[in-house]
């Protein structure tokens, strides 16, 4: 099932679907083989790390799609006016780990960036690690520690021109005005044209309440507007949660109540946390003015199975045959239920 509405129309239809690939997800052959299946099964957007490999995958990920008959999505890449634990990678020294650890790390993380340590091995494969920090708590002898990875100003403005994407994401936290209205400025010094501006934002780790945040968005619509940009404003419940379970959904249907009567204009996407059970927890009236979803955690967790058998048969998952029909019934199964959405 491919959507036939364009990005533009899914927002306004409020069956508006993405997949984000993780802003800090470098894992190459993966990120496209989720992005072919992803696109073909119909998202409108995917959402990338500000990387030049990264989005040259994700571009031949929708190419495989489009030649099956898909619409191409928008590509969209994400930016952070500052530390984030969506630009982070985990690190440790795999020769510093007991020789009897049990290795809790490597079983919690979704990623499975997290190498044999015990004997010497890779420690975190940082390509895979995308930063949902599970490692860190989990570490018996504390030794996992996180490290950010935020992109310098002088280096936005040519990137952008590089990627050309069709939209960017600028994850902010309250409290950031000024640093959001420096890397917006690196944004329009690119000069690529965007369909939407949008701006990530939630309450987790923060003291700040719903109204709080409803004015931080506020402030970030007026530079916006000032720059003759679309917003698209992205609340995010529990970021890079979604797989957890179906307690997770639960946060971002939270924040979206809380938050959507100070909102400023524009559509309101929900993220963090989100998964299959998220569209059964919108109730009435809060689900006519949520434009749509976006899947992070619960996408990747989903094909994984598929990704590691196509690895094992020494072959993309895009080129196998008999296992890529199956990763797109999953993806299906998954966005579908927003597709529908009238």
């Amino acid at each position: 099932m491919s959507s036939c509405l364009t990005p533009e129309a899914a927002l306004t239809r409020g069956s508006w679907v993405k997949l984000i690939c993780g802003a800090s997800n470098q894992d190459l052959a993966a990120i496209e083989d989720v992005c072919g299946v992803f696109a073909l099964a119909g998202v409108h957007c995917i959402d990338v790390a500000a990387d030049v490999a990264v989005a040259a995958a994700a571009r031949r990920g929708i190419a495989w799609a489009q030649a099956r008959g898909a619409a191409r999505p928008w590509l969209m890449v994400s930016l952070s006016d500052g530390a984030d634990p969506h630009f982070r990678k985990a690190w440790f020294d795999p020769q510093r780990c007991p020789p009897a650890c049990a290795r809790p790390c490597e079983r919690v993380c979704p990623a499975l960036a997290i190498g044999v340590a015990a004997t010497g091995g890779p420690g975190v494969l940082v390509e895979r690690c995308y930063g949902c920090g599970r490692c860190l708590p989990a570490c018996p002898e504390g030794l996992i520690e996180e490290r950010g990875q935020v992109l310098e100003a002088v280096d936005v403005p040519p990137l952008l021109t590089q990627l050309r994407p069709d939209a960017v994401e600028l994850h902010t936290q309250p409290g950031r005005g000024a640093a959001f209205a420096e890397r917006l400025a690196q944004v329009v010094a690119s000069g690529v044209p965007l369909q939407r501006l949008a701006v990530s934002a939630g309450l987790e780790g923060t003291a700040q309440l719903p109204a709080g945040l409803g004015a931080e968005l506020w402030q970030r619509f007026a530079l916006l507007r000032a720059q003759g940009l679309r917003p698209l404003w992205q609340l995010d419940g529990r970021p890079m949660s979604g797989d957890v379970g179906a307690g997770t959904a639960h946060a971002a249907v939270k924040l979206a109540a809380a938050v959507l009567a100070c909102a400023p204009p524009g559509p309101v996407q929900l993220a963090g946390g989100t998964n299959a059970h998220t569209l059964s927890q919108l109730q009435a009236p809060l689900r006519r003015h949520i434009a749509g979803v976006a899947f992070g955690g619960v996408a990747r967790r989903l094909l994984q199975p598929l990704l590691l058998e196509a690895q094992g048969r020494g072959r993309p998952l895009l080129a196998d045959g008999t296992l890529w029909p199956e990763a797109l019934e999953l993806a299906q199964a998954l966005v579908a239920p927003w597709l529908e959405q009238t």
